[in-house]
């Protein structure tokens, strides 16, 4: 027998908004995970199984509801990304010198070729 809801909205907005300490993460937090839900469904007949399934069992058949379900039963916790310190930010920012060598070759040979243009003309 199924169970019925009170409200039109299960879970309700005010018990999801206990489970982060924000509206505009559960907002965020529904959204990514509604988007994997909808790539797992996506995915499947493809045989990958990269994706993870939705943590809930549940007759709602919508993204976005089965991502407030998993968040409402506590499946799904949103989490601060792991801090980036300035050094590790300016390292991951800056080109390697093989790289930089590589684009200068490209540089290179695109003048050659377009000096091969002028002087064919």
């Amino acid at each position: 027998m199924s169970e019925q809801h009170d409200t039109m909205m299960y879970p309700t907005i005010e018990e999801l908004l206990g489970r982060t300490d924000s509206k505009f993460r559960l907002v965020t937090l529904g959204a990514l995970r509604a988007c994997q839900i909808n790539s797992y469904f996506g995915q499947l007949g493809e045989g990958l199984g990269a994706m993870v399934p939705p943590q809930v069992l549940t007759m709602s058949r919508k993204p976005l509801s089965i991502a407030f379900e998993e968040i409402a039963s506590d499946k799904i916790i949103a989490t601060d990304p792991p801090e980036v310190t300035e050094e590790e930010a300016l390292a991951d920012s800056m080109i390697p010198t093989g790289e930089a060598n590589l684009e200068q070759a490209d540089l290179d040979d695109a003048g050659a070729d377009g000096a091969d243009l002028d002087s064919a003309s």
